[in-house]
């Protein structure tokens, strides 16, 4: 086998919750995402070179981003002393519900394995993965998860035997807008609910079981109303995510089926039946928030079924 010299990595966008699995489901996206360039070194261990996209705000110290811990987490998982340096592009807003921390640890761990050999398998990478993840947001899987292994997941733990795939419905646009403000993962989980009535957790257990199904069966009607009926984190975060019930109403009345926070927010998330459908939502929902003054990132996406993946090597 060839030794390569250097190799970038792509690791996809994702959405934690998914609306009604607060902590257990996840979900990436097709864009936006981060990349990692990893390049041997003749120092030990990991020097983070550049960070472009971040508006200067990501540490470079190895011990603080995500991207870096991770990779030195896998460094020791190969037994390996050889050092490395990163460059780290974030084409992922901070602070945004969209798996920002997650995406650059993945793609950091997913290219240096490549740039060894591969001696590893793409899920033995998930605990190196969430090591960098833990800095940040804390030790789960809901944005690692998808964002490494790509499509929707379900998560019941942090190990790979705790992770899987979910089928992907059919047609499935989603509209990802991003209001610009900045909502912390910290204190989006502050305000969460401690204790919940039992008829709450049997309406949202139940609401869990009819996405599941409804993903077996591909009723995606069905899949948007589970996601929409979450009595845990949007009641609590609401007031988080400027102008969330407008932007549920303007939504379906430009032909979304439903509209959900993706993870902690402030990005909400639009789902569609279709292209069509995804564009006029995406139009309404830009002119809501360039109208309110707030302003606002969209795009229109599908789920990526992939997840990280080699971009370059040389």
């Amino acid at each position: 086998m060839t030794k390569l010299a250097s190799v970038e990595a792509y690791a996809p966008a994702s959405m934690g919750n998914v609306g009604i699995g607060f902590d257990i489901f996840g979900m990436a996206f097709q864009e936006p995402g981060d990349t990692v360039r990893v390049e041997y070194s003749d120092a030990s261990g990991v020097e983070i070179v550049a960070i472009t996209g971040d508006g200067g705000r990501l540490p470079l110290a190895p011990d603080k981003n995500t991207a870096s811990v991770a990779v030195a987490h896998y460094l020791r998982m190969i037994d390996s002393l050889q050092g490395v340096r990163l460059w780290v592009n974030k084409g992922l807003p901070l602070a945004s519900g969209l798996g920002s921390s997650a995406a650059s640890a993945v793609a950091g761990v997913f290219a240096v394995n490549a740039l060894f050999g591969e001696p590893l398998e793409r899920k033995a990478l998930l605990a190196a993965c969430l090591e960098g993840e833990a800095i940040v947001s804390g030790y789960h899987a809901d944005n690692v998860g998808p964002s490494l292994l790509g499509g929707i997941t379900l998560i019941t733990g942090t190990a790979i035997s705790d992770i899987r795939h979910l089928p992907v419905p059919s047609d499935l646009h989603c509209v990802l807008v991003t209001p610009h403000v900045a909502v912390e993962t910290a204190a989006a989980r502050a305000v969460l609910p401690q204790n919940l009535p039992l008829d709450h957790i049997v309406r949202q257990t139940g609401q869990v079981a009819r996405f599941v199904d409804a993903l077996y069966r591909d009723d995606l009607a069905a899949v948007v109303s589970a996601m929409e009926a979450d009595l845990i984190a949007e009641p609590a975060r609401a007031h988080l995510m400027p102008h969330l019930d407008e932007a549920r109403r303007i939504a379906k009345r430009a032909g979304a089926l439903g509209l959900v926070i993706s993870g902690a927010g402030p990005t909400l998330c639009a789902l569609c039946g279709g292209r069509a459908e995804a564009d006029a939502t995406r139009h309404a929902l830009d002119a809501l928030y360039q109208e309110s003054g707030i302003g606002a990132t969209s795009r229109v996406t599908c789920v990526d079924r992939e997840g990280a993946r080699i971009i370059r090597s040389l």
